[in-house]
C-alpha cells in the first residue's frame, strides 16, 4: 500500500468542499440521503486519491453549517493536516472563521489553502482576504490555489499542491502505541462491528487485542480482538499510521461503542479523569473571528480532543487561584481572573488551568485540544502538560503549581516527570509516553534501578537518610546494632525492598543476611562485654567446656546479651543450652579424624574431654552439616 496522508477539509457551509473532494477523488463524501437531498455536509464524510506522486491522500469531509460545529470538530480533531476551503464568489464568511479558530486552537501547522468557484467570480479578492485570516492567526498556507471543480480549472496545479503538502509532513512512528479515535461504528452483516478513525501513530494488525475506552455517558472499557482491516475498501493484515482505517472487532456490539470511544494499545496509555494544561491562544485574525474569551473563562466547558466532546470544569490556577465559582458559572483568579484573549498565546502562569473530567479519557503531555464555550462557540487551544498531575490541598498550591507549569515544554520529558514524583516505573514512564529509547539512556539527572527511574536528587537524599536511620538504630539497639532491611525501608521511606541493596552500597554500609548496618559493627554489650571475653579466653583453652547457667549469670549474660553475641559471631548455639565458639565444630573434626572409624559416641565424647550434655549435640551438628554420618544408634563414622 502506497504512503497515506489524511487530510480535513474546512470552509464556510456551501463554499465547495464536499464537491472539490469528490472531483478529486471521484468518490461521493456525503454518505446519508439526506446529505445528498440537501446538498448539505451533515456528518463526517470520506473519500481518497492516489496522486500522480504514487502518494494517497484521504480526505475527512467536515460540514460547515454552524449547527454541526461538534461534527466538524470531530473531523478535524484527529487529522494533521487541512485543506481550507473559500468561495471565490462569496469570500470570507462566518463559518470560515469559526473553523479557522478551531484549526489554530489546535495548532494545525499544514494548511493547504484552496478557493473554489473560480468560474463563478475572479479568485484574487477571496484568495488575498482568506489568505491574510490564516496568516493573521498564525497558519501560514503550505499553498494557495485557485480552482473551479465544475470546469476542471486549476485541478491539476491543486493535485501537485497537495503533493507538495504531502512531502512536508511528519512521518509517524509504526512502534508508537496505538489511540484510535472513532468515529463511527456500526454493523456489518457477516463481519459484525466494525469502527472507522484515523490511526495518527502506531501499527494495527489482524489478531491484535486492543482495549476499548469509552467516552460517552457511563464509563466503560472492554478488551477486543481486531478480527479484520480495511483501508480504502482493501483488505489489509496490518495498518500503519497514517492511514484511515476500518476495524472490524471482536468481543463488542456497535451499540456499545460511540463516536469519541477509543482503541488502545493495552496498558499503555493513562486514563486519567484530572489534567493540568496551558491555554494557548492564537494571534487574533479579523474582527469577529471567535478566539479566546473576553471575560474570565467560564466554569464548564466542553473539550474537544480526536473525536471525543466533553464537558470539563476548568480551574485556572494563576496567581491567587481561589477556584471559587462566581454567581455567572465563571470562575475566578485572585483578583483579575483567566482570560484566554487575544494577547495571551505566550507561556505564562496565568495561562495554567486544571481540567476535571466526568469520566477518565486516555490522554498524554502534548495532546492539543480545544475548550469551547457551545453557547458563544468562543474557543481556546490547550497543550496538555500533566494528565498525572498532583493533588492541590494547601492554601496557594494552585499559584505555585502554575509558576512550576510555566516553564514546561510541551510534550513529555522523562526528567520533568520523574522530577515531579521522585520517582517512576519504567511502565508508569511507558503510559505516561515516554518512548524506549529515552527509557535505554536516561538522561544523568536519573539513577535507574531495574525497572525503577529515581530523580538523583531523591536518590542522594535516600542515602543520607540510610545512613542517618541505621546509624541511629544501632545507636538505640546496642545488643543487635544491625538494623532489619525492612525497618531500615520504612524509615527512611524508600519504596521498594530491593532499593536497599544499591543504596547501602551508595552509603558505605553493609547489606547481609537481611539487615543493614556500618560495616565491622559489632554488638555492645555493655557491662557483659568483660564476662564474655572472659568466657571466650576460656572456651580458648577447652573448647567443648561449654559455660552453664550459673557462670553465664555471673558473666552478666541474659537472653538478650547472649542473643546479641551470637548475632555477632561470637557464640554458637548447639541447643537451648549448650553454647560454644563458632570454631568449636571444625576442632571437634580434627580430634574426630583421629578416632577409629566407626566411633561410638562414648568414644567421641572422651577424645573431645567433654560432658554428655555438649557431646550429643555436637555430633547431631555435625551430621547436619555433614561432616559426620550415623550408621547406626551407637556409630558414627567421619563423612570422606
Amino acid at each position: 500500500m502506497s504512503t497515506m496522508t489524511v487530510i480535513a477539509t474546512a470552509g464556510h457551509v456551501d463554499h465547495g468542499k464536499s464537491t472539490l473532494v469528490r472531483a478529486l477523488t471521484g468518490i461521493e463524501p456525503d454518505r446519508w440521503e439526506e446529505e445528498r437531498r440537501r446538498a448539505l455536509t451533515i456528518d463526517l464524510g470520506y473519500a481518497w486519491t492516489t496522486l500522480d506522486s504514487g502518494q494517497t491522500v484521504a480526505f475527512v469531509d467536515v460540514p460547515g453549517h454552524r449547527r454541526f460545529i461538534g461534527n466538524m470538530l470531530a473531523g478535524l480533531g484527529p487529522v494533521p493536516a487541512v485543506m481550507f476551503v473559500v468561495a471565490a464568489d462569496e469570500s470570507w464568511m462566518p463559518q470560515s472563521a469559526e473553523h479557522l479558530a478551531a484549526a489554530a486552537a489546535l495548532g494545525v501547522e499544514h494548511v493547504l489553502l484552496v478557493v473554489t468557484r473560480a468560474d463563478l467570480a475572479d479568485p484574487a479578492p477571496a484568495l488575498e482576504r482568506a489568505t491574510a485570516e490564516l496568516a493573521a492567526a498564525g497558519l501560514t498556507p503550505r499553498g494557495a490555489v485557485a480552482v473551479s471543480a465544475r470546469t476542471g480549472a486549476g485541478m491539476d496545479e491543486l493535485r501537485a499542491a497537495l503533493a507538495a503538502l504531502v512531502e512536508t509532513m511528519p512521518v509517524p512512528d509504526p512502534e508508537a502505541r496505538v489511540r484510535l479515535w472513532v468515529d463511527r461504528a456500526f454493523t456489518i452483516t457477516g463481519a459484525g462491528t466494525v469502527v472507522t478513525g484515523t490511526l495518527g501513530g502506531g501499527r494495527i494488525r489482524v489478531g491484535d487485542s486492543l482495549d476499548l475506552a469509552g467516552s460517552s455517558g457511563e464509563h466503560r472499557s472492554a478488551r477486543v480482538t481486531v478480527r479484520g482491516l480495511h483501508s480504502l475498501e482493501q483488505s489489509r493484515e496490518t495498518v500503519e499510521a497514517p492511514a484511515r482505517v476500518a476495524v472490524n472487532l471482536r468481543g463488542v456490539s456497535a451499540d456499545e461503542i460511540h463516536r469519541g470511544d477509543a482503541l488502545l494499545t493495552p496498558g499503555a496509555w493513562p486514563s486519567t479523569r484530572v489534567v493540568d494544561a496551558r491555554l494557548v491562544t492564537p494571534p487574533r485574525a479579523a474582527t469577529g473571528t471567535p478566539y479566546g474569551f473576553e471575560t474570565d473563562l467560564p466554569e464548564h466547558l466542553m473539550l474537544h480532543l480526536g473525536t471525543t466532546a466533553r464537558e470539563v470544569r476548568v480551574r485556572p490556577l494563576g496567581s491567587g487561584t481561589t477556584s471559587e465559582p462566581r454567581r455567572d458559572g465563571h470562575v475566578t483568579s485572585g483578583r483579575e481572573g483567566v482570560r484566554a484573549s487575544a494577547d495571551d498565546h505566550s507561556p505564562s502562569a496565568a495561562s495554567a488551568v486544571r481540567l476535571t473530567l466526568a469520566e477518565p479519557l486516555p490522554l498524554a503531555a502534548g495532546d492539543r485540544a480545544i475548550l469551547r464555550d457551545p453557547g458563544t462557540g468562543r474557543v481556546v487551544g490547550i497543550d496538555i502538560l500533566d494528565v498525572d498531575p498532583p493533588e492541590l490541598r494547601r492554601r496557594g498550591a494552585g499559584a505555585r503549581r502554575a509558576e512550576a507549569l510555566a516553564g514546561r515544554a510541551s510534550g513529555i520529558d522523562l526528567q520533568t516527570e520523574v522530577a515531579a514524583r521522585g520517582f517512576l516505573t519504567v511502565d508508569d514512564a511507558r503510559r505516561l509516553g515516554v518512548t524506549d529509547d529515552v527509557l535505554a539512556d536516561p538522561p544523568p539527572e536519573i539513577t535507574r534501578h531495574g525497572d525503577l527511574l529515581v530523580d538523583h536528587e531523591v536518590w542522594l537524599g535516600w542515602v543520607e537518610t540510610l545512613r542517618v536511620v541505621t546509624g541511629e538504630y544501632a545507636r538505640t539497639h546496642p545488643l543487635e546494632p544491625w538494623m532489619p532491611a525492612e525497618a531500615a525501608r520504612t524509615a527512611a521511606r524508600i519504596p521498594r525492598l530491593d532499593l536497599i541493596a544499591p543504596l547501602a552500597e551508595a552509603a558505605g554500609l553493609t547489606h547481609a543476611r537481611g539487615r543493614v548496618h556500618e560495616p565491622g559493627l559489632r554488638a555492645s554489650l555493655g557491662a557483659a562485654e568483660a564476662g564474655l571475653a572472659a568466657i571466650e579466653a576460656r572456651l580458648a583453652g577447652s573448647p567443648f567446656a561449654a559455660p552453664e547457667r550459673p557462670e553465664l549469670d555471673a558473666a552478666g549474660l541474659g537472653p538478650r546479651q547472649i542473643a546479641a553475641a551470637i548475632e555477632a559471631g561470637r557464640l554458637i548455639r548447639l541447643d537451648d543450652d549448650v553454647l560454644l565458639q563458632p570454631i568449636a565444630p571444625a576442632k571437634a573434626m580434627r580430634v574426630l579424624t583421629g578416632l577409629p572409624q566407626p566411633f561410638t559416641t562414648s568414644q567421641a565424647r572422651q577424645a573431645l574431654d567433654t560432658t554428655r550434655r555438649v557431646a550429643i549435640p555436637l555430633l547431631e551438628h555435625l551430621d547436619a552439616k555433614g561432616w559426620t554420618r550415623r550408621i547406626d544408634a551407637g556409630h558414627r563414622e567421619i563423612v570422606r
